[in-house]
């Protein structure tokens, strides 16, 4: 249970940290001087950081549901976590247009669900 909890904690710092990694992107690359090659695309080790966010990620969804008995949540938060690394990709690629504001979404639904998870089973053996 105590590996579950560390796991939550994990998950919303990563996730925090992610959505915060998100947020700044747009104002890191308008604050610097921008030619017309430098500014279309982030660097390559900044995208990293992204699929980085998803491992730990997926590292601490899977501790947090491992004992958890409400399909509904271990489903949820699979499938939100799918989302993420589907908006992620496709930012990289560029394969769907879609709004970049998209990744925002699973990024505060799996701190949500962490929140959840962590407070459903700080009072309860069974979540």
């Amino acid at each position: 249970m105590i590996l579950k909890l560390k796991a939550d904690k994990l998950g919303i710092v990563s996730s925090g940290l992610c959505l915060v990694h998100c947020l700044a992107t747009p104002f890191l690359f308008l604050a610097k001087t921008c030619s017309a090659t430098t500014c279309s695309h982030a660097p390559i080790w900044w995208q990293l950081i992204d699929y980085l966010f998803l491992i730990v990620l997926f590292i601490a969804i899977k501790q947090a549901t491992k004992k958890v008995t409400k399909n509904w949540l271990r489903n949820v938060f699979w499938v939100t976590w799918l989302l993420l690394l589907l908006a992620i990709v496709n930012e990289t690629f560029e394969i769907v247009l879609v709004s970049e504001l998209f990744v925002y979404i699973p990024a505060f639904v799996i701190i949500g669900l962490h929140f959840y998870n962590h407070k459903c089973c700080e009072y309860s053996e069974r979540c």
